[in-house]
């Protein structure tokens, strides 16, 4: 791509994958394997940068060049999108119907582009399909592809660290593990979907892992884990107990027994012991979730739908969430019976009493919690948080 930075833009559709985004831009949502953004950094071998919603742009700044190549944050990317974004013209754009998927600028309509003004771009129509992360349950529902295509990607003329041989192996051709993981006594089957241990990770004694698996850097599976795939499990994760069919973005715990079956889980979570979280009705209908974009539950289309947690949630040993459960950023949870199906961010407390987390409560933890990782959580993180905060402030009432 030369000289040329990409530039992920949010649109509306960020609305959609609250309470996800609350705290990032939609490219940096994971499945499979990467990021969304990362998925397209390493197609495009170049540099990237974000266009996202005001309170979250000081955390993602953006970066112009004199040549920008503007890509849907929550578009995922293919061999033959990736041929028409690269044969566009500057000051083009490329549409899927009335969707714009990308667009080529100079700085100065780039510049136009991020005011939210008229670039006047001249239309190309892309005619072939394309993946888009519309709503949050989207992540685990099209997970399978995602992992084989990102494992693809990134195991392609590369040669995968040796099994150690205390393991139990089905089909090891399509198992790469990084240098410098550990995989001990374990049993990795991927006759129906990749294995990826990624740098660092560790697996300990007696994990149960059936591809598509993806083990993020320093991730941990915890002694007797048991791994459903389609799962992803993020960076510097600690898991256990059983696991189907889930997305964890990273630097989330859920090291102890309990289940999770199609969900997914922001960062900076901490799942107490035997939290459980059913994925289907009693009566086997069709699941229904809350919608930030409408204010209502809305259909999901599928019969398996478990739990939708965004960042910073905590929740104490025996947590019940039932079916189709979303819960928003730094809340605290705990107490006997099933959590509501929808809880907002910065609640504190259970189903039969929940009170609001006060902030400053809130950034302490959070600041103790990147502390014990190393991290700092800055001034910029804190008006974050504050910005969550009064944006959901209505849903607490």
């Amino acid at each position: 791509m030369g000289s040329s930075g990409i530039i992920f833009f949010d649109d509306i559709d960020w609305q959609q994958l609250l309470p996800l985004t609350y705290t990032r831009p939609m490219a940096r949502c994971r499945i499979g394997i990467l990021t969304i953004g990362e998925k397209w950094d390493l197609y495009l071998k170049t540099k990237s940068s974000f266009l996202t919603t005001p309170y979250l742009q000081a955390s993602f700044p953006i970066h112009v060049n004199d040549q920008n190549i503007f890509i849907k944050g929550n578009l995922l990317p293919d061999t033959q999108l990736l041929s028409a974004i690269e044969n566009l013209g500057v000051n083009q754009a490329l549409y899927h119907v009335d969707t714009l998927l990308s667009a080529k600028t100079d700085r100065q309509q780039a510049d136009r582009f991020i005011s939210n003004n008229d670039p006047s771009l001249e239309r190309v129509d892309y005619s072939n399909d394309v993946q888009i992360i519309e709503y949050p349950e989207e992540f685990f529902i099209k997970n399978k592809e995602e992992l084989q295509k990102d494992f693809d990607l990134i195991a392609r003329g590369r040669t995968s660290a040796t099994i150690d041989a205390s393991n139990s192996v089905s089909s090891p051709k399509n198992i790469f593990i990084e240098e410098g993981a550990s995989v001990e006594h374990s049993i990795l089957n991927a006759t129906d979907g990749p294995i990826y241990i990624g740098k660092g990770a560790k697996i300990l004694d007696g994990c149960m892992l059936r591809g598509g698996v993806s083990l993020g850097e320093h991730a941990v599976l915890k002694m007797g884990a048991k791994i459903y795939g389609p799962t992803t499990i993020g960076p510097s994760s600690k898991i256990g107990g059983e696991n189907k069919n889930v997305v964890i973005f990273g630097n989330s715990n859920k090291s102890h027994d309990g289940y999770l079956g199609n969900a997914v889980i922001g960062e900076w979570c901490n799942l107490g012991a035997d939290t459980n979280a059913s994925n289907l009705k009693n009566d086997y209908s069709e699941v229904k979730i809350w919608g930030y974009d409408s204010n209502s539950f809305r259909k999901t289309g599928t019969q398996f739908c478990g739990l939708i947690m965004a960042d910073h949630v905590k929740t104490g040993i025996n947590t019940m969430f039932n079916t189709g459960t979303v819960v928003g950023v730094c809340c605290n949870l705990f107490g006997a019976g099933y959590q509501k199906n929808f809880v907002p961010s910065f609640s504190w407390g259970g189903p039969l009493n929940y009170k609001e987390y006060r902030l400053e409560k809130a950034l302490k933890v959070a600041n103790l919690v990147l502390e014990r990782r190393s991290l700092s959580f800055t001034e910029t993180d804190a008006s974050v948080f504050q910005a969550i905060f009064d944006t959901s402030a209505k849903y607490r009432k």
